[in-house]
């Protein structure tokens, strides 16, 4: 727990999605941090370790996406016969993270990255998954693979942010990523995003986010 708040995760499609209950980080409620493929996510219901707290989301939060049966049939069909073919296993990765079936969405994402491992969105979508199977140590391993893939990548550098403060509580952790996300992404999205964050985390913990100064010039050097 940090600050004395309990964040409610949520999900969404290749997205990691967060609200709490009060001021800390509210600035980031119904933010979508995800990698990823194809257009605006869906918010969607609670995490695995949330569930009980269904009925307490905001209302009209939608839930989570019903699983295309016919689809996903049609999709395995595809990848039994093209076992070489990452992209229909990203699919079927995609199809069951909507559902919130997130042990066959890292299944489907494990098998795409094996065939696909320089793919930075499948390795961040994979990480994801590994976070609402409450596996945190290995979300940030796979979140490491990504940014070994691409070391600026800030959505995941984001994600990592928001498992580093909720998940291990390591709020120093995700402030030093988060000034990261700054630093690479500009004024993108993300960059805003990231500057909220530090924004929020400097009311409530001054200490660990104060603005970054800029580097001191060398003796002699002109403005």
């Amino acid at each position: 727990m940090i600050g004395g708040v309990r964040p409610t995760f949520l999900v969404s499609k290749e997205s990691l999605v967060f609200g709490v209950a009060g001021v800390f980080f509210g600035v980031l409620v119904g933010w979508i941090v995800g990698s990823q493929q194809g257009s605006a996510p869906r918010q969607a219901a609670a995490a695995p370790q949330q569930q009980q707290q269904r009925a307490q989301t905001p209302q009209g939060q939608p839930t989570a996406a019903p699983l295309d049966e016919a689809r996903v049939a049609s999709l395995k069909q595809t990848a039994d016969r093209e076992p070489a073919n990452a992209g229909v296993r990203t699919e079927l990765g995609n199809a069951y993270f909507d559902a919130e079936r997130f042990e066959e969405s890292a299944r489907w994402y494990e098998d795409a990255f094996k065939l696909d491992p320089k793919n930075v969105k499948v390795s961040t979508d994979l990480g994801i998954s590994y976070y609402y199977l409450n596996q945190p140590d290995r979300a940030l391993a796979q979140f490491d693979r990504s940014l070994a893939i691409d070391p600026s990548h800030a959505k995941t550098l984001l994600n990592i942010g928001i498992v580093r403060a909720y998940a291990k509580d390591d709020l120093a952790g995700a402030v030093k990523v988060w000034q990261r996300v700054v630093e690479v992404a500009g004024d993108t999205t993300e960059g805003k995003v990231a500057r909220q964050a530090l924004d929020a985390v400097r009311n409530s913990h001054p200490n660990l986010a104060a603005p970054t100064e800029p580097a001191p010039k060398p003796p002699g050097s002109q403005e």
